[in-house]
């Protein structure tokens, strides 16, 4: 796609996002109705029909600080209508998912779509790890599990291979466990485009992928110019993540925090997720929300012009060229 084809789809995109509109299908569930907040925007997730707030909290930030500043961090988030709550079985050892479990109590967890992620590539290591999740978040099933750093081109084949995580997972489905299925990655939009093509191939549809979304990926390694139309296209929910690629974009000073987040909800996504660790980041958060329009064509171009020779190299995305955010690089044992 040329680049003035990409700002072009960029604006036609962003009108379908701010009406929630991203590949509208039959629901494959029977949904679930939360409380909307008129100061939230709210979108469709892919084709599952269920309703979600266009910006997530993150849930690896709410293992930092106190464990009392974080559940009153995530009560408030939920009180100001935001819906979608991300975590992962591996965040602070457990720590996010402990403090969310407290934190979803007297009524919280219905308030909520909640998600976490798990990392073994085996069926018998993703039941372990899935259980140890619903434990800890003290709920009885998950709205959303995605299959998480999907980072090395032999992953999807490991996933889908017999006794793999997907047997699993989908086993786990029919239970009432999870509701919905999805998987993450931060590496390359090619090993998210084969995790795609492997699951048709087994006659799998994913409900969401996760990816990382900023003003930097759309000059380097972009999945925003390649997966994210693939899953618009097949009706698959994208979860945007790294936004400021810890914050490393924030420090180049190429724009301010609220303008990068208005960039990644202007484009076909389902939520933006967000780290918040504290209450000045929840504030910025749902500020962005409030205030957020879809950005005009001259904002794009003036805003990826300036990130233009910043993001040549990846240096500002470490995730996509260094092992450094890999965590099952560095924890092997987790994919077992």
């Amino acid at each position: 796609m040329k680049r003035r084809d990409f700002i072009k789809s960029l604006t036609l995109a962003s009108v379908a996002a701010s009406l929630g509109a991203q590949a509208q299908t039959t629901p494959t569930h029977s949904t679930v109705t939360r409380a909307e907040s008129p100061d939230m925007p709210y979108r469709t997730l892919g084709r599952t029909g269920e309703r979600v707030s266009a910006i997530g909290l993150g849930g690896a930030h709410i293992g930092f600080g106190s464990e009392e500043d974080s559940i009153a961090l995530m009560r408030r988030a939920a009180d100001s209508g935001m819906t979608f709550f991300d975590n992962s079985w591996d965040y602070g050892d457990g720590r996010s998912e402990e403090r969310m479990g407290k934190a979803l109590r007297d009524g919280y967890r219905q308030k909520v779509f909640l998600m976490t992620k798990t990392d073994s590539h085996s069926a018998a290591g993703w039941n372990k790890q899935l259980e140890t999740s619903l434990t800890r978040l003290q709920t009885d099933y998950l709205d959303l599990v995605q299959i998480h750093e999907v980072v090395r081109m032999g992953d999807p084949e490991a996933v889908f291979a017999p006794g793999g995580a997907m047997e699993a997972a989908i086993a786990a489905k029919k239970a009432g466990k999870v509701r919905y299925i999805g998987f993450t990655g931060h590496k390359d939009p090619s090993i998210h485009l084969h995790m795609i093509e492997t699951a048709e191939k087994h006659g799998f549809h994913f409900d969401t992928a996760q990816m990382p979304i900023n003003i930097m990926d759309a000059h380097f390694r972009s999945f925003q110019h390649q997966v994210v139309p693939v899953c618009n296209q097949k009706g698959i929910g994208v979860l945007a993540m790294k936004t400021f690629a810890f914050g490393a974009i924030i420090k180049a000073n190429v724009a301010d925090p609220i303008e990068m987040l208005h960039y990644s909800m202007t484009l076909p996504v389902s939520v933006v997720i967000t780290g918040m660790d504290t209450m000045p980041r929840l504030d910025q958060a749902l500020t962005a929300a409030k205030t957020f329009k879809p950005m005009t064509q001259e904002q794009i171009v003036t805003l990826l012009a300036k990130s233009k020779d910043l993001a040549a190299d990846g240096h500002l995305e470490l995730f996509k060229t260094s092992p450094s955010f890999d965590g099952t690089t560095r924890n092997p044992d987790y994919l077992a």
